[in-house]
């Protein structure tokens, strides 16, 4: 659901200042190509089967040979339009490039029929290309984030997206970092728009289950009302002031 930020829905939006292990530095940026499918809801399940025979196992082999660092399907469980999602982890620009057109390449080759299939039941997609931002985010990244994914979208003013980042990285922190450490989220990352359309940062929370991380999401919306944050919420909702909000099952991983 596409929906103007107020201060009510201000909660799943803001992150948590770095723990221990977040990304410090741009030697450990992550970059991930995004593929988001409309698909024929009838017939997914048959497209999950295909990914399942005739993509993972090269996904898989990239990983081994270290041409990625992960690759991730999810299906839809709440949301708008997009039904499935293939995201592919890589450390550089030109690592997800090279891999990603290699890897459309070795599969319309080795298995064009699955490859037909697919398009057929998953017509239209939307690419998109998320860049971590050093000193923003907590837990992992790129394997164990939680079985269960919340992703919000957000379109923000071009010109003050970096001030929204300081927000973000100073301001509106320490909740999220609690939820991290006391285990109830097992991960949360804010990203930046690199290649894509209208969206212009995603957040990303993980848990171990769907439940848990409502939970998880409706103590931060309470935690986030206090006084002492008041200021910056205005301030960050003014800036991105438009999200889209989706929540995802992790359906295959690299094994």
């Amino acid at each position: 659901m596409i929906k103007t930020i107020t201060a009510g829905t201000m909660a799943i939006l803001l992150f948590a200042a770095p723990l221990p292990h977040a990304q410090a530095a741009d030697s450990d940026k992550i970059f991930a190509y995004s593929t988001y499918f409309i698909c024929t809801t009838d017939r997914e399940s048959r497209a999950d089967e295909i990914i399942r025979s005739s993509f993972k196992p090269h996904y898989d082999q990239a990983v081994e040979q270290g041409q990625i660092v992960s690759w991730t399907w999810l299906q839809h469980y709440i949301g708008g339009t997009w039904r499935r999602v293939l995201v592919v982890i890589t450390a550089d620009m030109e690592s997800l490039l090279e891999t990603s057109g290699a890897l459309g390449e070795i599969v319309s080759d080795t298995t064009p029929e699955a490859g037909r299939a697919f398009s057929e039941i998953c017509s239209s997609h939307n690419d998109y290309i998320w860049e971590s931002i050093p000193g923003i985010g907590g837990g992992p990244v790129a394997a164990d984030r939680g079985s269960a994914t919340f992703s919000t979208y957000l379109q923000c003013d071009l010109a003050r997206e970096e001030r929204a980042d300081e927000l973000v990285r100073d301001v509106l922190s320490a909740v999220y970092d609690a939820h991290v450490v006391d285990g109830q989220l097992t991960s949360w990352n804010w990203f930046k728009a690199n290649v894509g359309g209208d969206w212009r940062r995603l957040l990303t929370m993980g848990a171990v289950d769907h439940n848990t991380l409502i939970q998880a999401r409706t103590a931060i919306q309470e935690e986030l009302k206090g006084r002492k944050l008041e200021r910056a919420l205005r301030e960050f909702k003014q800036i991105c002031h438009t999200q889209n909000d989706y929540m995802w099952d992790e359906f295959l991983e690299t094994s």
